[in-house]
């Protein structure tokens, strides 16, 4: 069983994203009505890191639209057979559902373990 886990801390999720080689990237085609678009992380190996509609953004505008957006971020360190994980969601803590966009409104360390399949 692997262990899920939910946070808002700004450090823990640079740390857990830069271990993994990831930087933060930004769906270009979902911004609407002066609403963000899509916050997403783009791994270096994975089947979508050439997509043209993936725009890395900088750390700074990152948090700036999770922070705005209220999100938190679900992540797994390993996966069930101990390799490393990429496994990560962007989701809205007031409500326990994903969302679209980016942002929390706490730099502060608010993690959470959850079980997961």
């Amino acid at each position: 069983m692997t262990l899920s886990k939910t946070t808002r801390d700004h450090d823990e999720i640079r740390r857990w994203a830069e271990a993994r080689g990831a930087v933060p990237a930004e769906v270009s085609s979902t911004h609407r009505d002066g609403e963000p678009g899509i916050l997403r992380f783009e791994f270096p190996n994975a089947p979508n890191r050439n997509d043209s509609k993936l725009q890395e953004i900088s750390w700074e505008d990152f948090f700036e639209k999770f922070d705005e957006n209220g999100l938190g971020l679900v992540y797994q360190e390993k996966t069930a057979d101990g390799a490393e994980s990429n496994f990560n969601k962007l989701v809205c803590p007031e409500n326990d559902r994903s969302h679209r966009t980016s942002s929390s409104s706490s730099k502060s360390p608010s993690s959470t373990k959850h079980k997961a399949a």
